[in-house]
């Protein structure tokens, strides 16, 4: 069920509202992915920051999707 939420979300460019590390936070997810010690991971902005971040699956709590808030995901333009 999570991980339809989060690649619904991700195809949809929708901002999420979630907890982690008993933190509220908005998020932008980018990809699912798995890290080197194959845990399910979660790329993407946290709070707006200007640098896309890992977090980890199974850290993340009360996830909300915001439907009508949209993202545009940052591409590093290379020189």
């Amino acid at each position: 069920m999570k991980t339809e939420i989060f690649t619904r979300a991700i195809s949809n460019r929708n901002r999420m509202h979630i907890l982690y590390e008993f933190e509220e936070k908005v998020f932008e997810p980018y990809y699912l992915s798995l890290d080197n010690r194959g845990k399910k991971v979660v790329f993407g902005r946290l709070n707006n920051s200007h640098e896309v971040q890992m977090i980890e699956y199974d850290k993340i709590l009360n996830i909300k999707v915001l439907n009508y808030s949209h993202f545009s995901p940052i591409i590093p333009i290379l020189n």
